[in-house]
């Protein structure tokens, strides 16, 4: 599944998106607090930042934030300077761990599309036999082409629409 994004966006697409994300939030909550690095109690909204624009952002179902445990046993193991505080290199490294399961899902919502896309594709060949014109145009398409035109459009567009600005 990995190989249909990167065909779409390249192999660092993931890493461009949650990138994208963290350099956006780390600097909001940073500007809010008036502080250098990140606080427990800043990392926690910040968390919720992000999981707040994965929901708004990516395709798939909803994901719900890790609880204040699991922040804080992350924290002390991406808190590299072990100075109590989370700088902008140690909360991209914490943002990508704790939304790899969250990227494993997107995927499979990818994968049903690609499965989904060609049956219903073909259903709308055979729907537009019928119709004067178009049928006899769709007749001259092979399935195959059809369906995997479909298909690529299907992908193209919701990992278009959903991409981070």
């Amino acid at each position: 599944m990995g190989q249909v994004l990167d065909k779409f966006h390249g192999r660092e697409w993931r890493k461009r998106q949650i990138r994208k994300i963290s350099d956006k939030v780390f600097e909001r909550v940073k500007n809010q607090s008036g502080r250098r690095n990140l606080t427990f109690e800043d990392l926690y909204i910040a968390v919720l930042l992000v999981y707040n624009d994965i929901n708004k952002r990516l395709p798939g179902p909803h994901f719900d934030p890790p609880s204040k445990d699991q922040i804080r046993s992350i924290m002390k193991e991406c808190d590299l300077n072990l100075d109590g505080e989370i700088d902008h290199d140690e909360f991209v490294k914490f943002i990508q761990r704790l939304t790899a399961d969250t990227f494993v899902v997107v995927s499979k919502g990818l994968l049903v599309t690609l499965v989904a896309a060609p049956t219903v594709a073909m259903a709308a060949k055979r729907a537009t036999d019928g119709v004067p014109g178009v049928g006899r145009v769709m007749q001259k398409v092979p399935n195959s082409m059809y369906a995997s035109l479909v298909t690529l459009a299907v992908v193209w567009i919701q990992t278009s629409c959903k991409e981070i600005e």
